[in-house]
């Protein structure tokens, strides 16, 4: 395979991981600087673009690549609206003709200045992540259908993570792990908002073996929060309702949901940071305050959606309900002030039929006083 080109990196693909995710194996790389340049983050953003300015040189990596890792890096590059352009760079070996990718029509305006050490330690896990799913669309999916998608990228890749870094007890549960499954293929079917894959996979059986190979379809989505506002004081929490597109594609009557407020985590934000900002955004609430109720699977059978539910102490006087939620999202959110009891009627009647909910308000039951006290 012959040489691609010489190309001068500066930013996250100076980091030997998300280096390798990319190109699709080793590289050739060298230590470089280009004169006459700083690396500056780009305003707003997490990556950082080239600053030209006197008497400054951006440090990176000059990298042999060959044709197909050349090709690798325009199509990860493609979405940042970034493209090659030369530049002549400085190595151990004197100055070299090199190409850097750089943004087209004055895309990203510079701020201050940028660290890959920063960037590694605060979002260099997301990205590696997020880079997997970008390059399994490489040859498949066009540049501009990822940049649309690069914010659900980003949660698909913060719920992996998320569920690699955390861990629940095997006391009841055999201790089987993920080496007793064997992928033996995916099929990714559908991706935008959600995305849809298929597999063929062959598990460990309980008594020792492995089953036939299973084709099964999942749903995947991301983590989420959810929030039942609750004021000790007033002994009323905050409910809210809003059409949901499932409940009327099932055919339900009434296809508008009695829910706690909820939302998916966005990559690189904590759960509660996301429970704090889902409750400005549905109900203008800002919470005290937050018990978690559990963390759980909705339904694994075929949905990787883990939910953390959590009670959100508020102040909720008379008035404080509305109308709310994300225009962008096109989000019409009716929040609704009941008291505690009137919340259990809703058990009873069978009019909260949202699961979260459900499970919120029996351990809003369950330890109430306690909250009171």
């Amino acid at each position: 395979m012959g040489l691609g080109a010489s190309v001068f990196v500066f930013g996250t693909l100076r980091d030997p991981d998300l280096l390798q995710v990319v190109a699709g194996g080793a590289v050739d790389a060298v230590p470089a600087t280009l004169p006459g340049f700083r690396v500056a983050r780009a305003e707003g953003q997490s990556f950082p673009i080239l600053n030209e300015r006197s008497r400054k040189e951006a440090e990176g990596l000059l990298l042999r690549l060959t044709d197909a890792q050349l090709a690798r890096l325009d199509y990860y590059e493609a979405p940042y609206d970034y493209a090659r352009c030369p530049v002549t760079v400085e190595t151990g070996d004197g100055a070299v003709q090199a190409q850097v990718y750089a943004p087209q029509h004055g895309r990203w305006t510079p701020a201050g200045n940028w660290s890959l050490s920063i960037w590694q330690d605060r979002h260099g896990a997301l990205m590696r992540e997020a880079a997997v799913e970008i390059m399994e669309g490489f040859g498949t999916v066009a540049p501009a259908d990822i940049a649309a998608r690069m914010n659900v990228i980003r949660t698909r890749a913060q719920q992996r993570l998320n569920a690699r870094t955390a861990s629940s007890p095997t006391i009841l549960r055999q201790a089987h792990t993920r080496n007793d499954v064997e992928l033996v293929d995916k099929r990714r079917k559908y991706s935008h908002f959600f995305a849809l894959d298929e597999i063929d996979v062959k598990a460990r059986t309980f008594d020792g073996g492995y089953s036939e190979t299973m084709e099964r379809a999942v749903f995947v989505t991301a983590d989420a929060v959810t929030v039942l506002p609750y004021d000790p004081v007033r002994d009323r929490v905050m409910l809210i309702e809003q059409f949901r597109a499932a409940t009327y594609l099932r055919g339900d009557p009434n296809p508008w949901s009695l829910e706690a407020i909820a939302g998916r985590q966005d990559g690189g934000e904590t759960l509660e940071e996301a429970a704090h900002r889902e409750a400005m955004e549905e109900a203008g609430l800002t919470l005290k305050a937050l018990h978690k109720v559990s963390s759980y699977y909705g339904s694994p059978g075929a949905n990787t959606e883990y939910l953390t539910s959590y009670i959100g102490i508020a102040d909720l006087p008379d008035g404080s309900d509305g109308v709310g939620g994300l225009d962008s999202e096109e989000e019409d959110i009716r929040s609704m002030l009941v008291s505690f009891d009137t919340l259990m009627g809703a058990l009873d009647s069978g009019e909260a039929e949202n699961g979260p909910l459900v499970i919120s308000a029996l351990w809003l039951a369950r330890l109430r006083e306690r909250l009171r006290a």
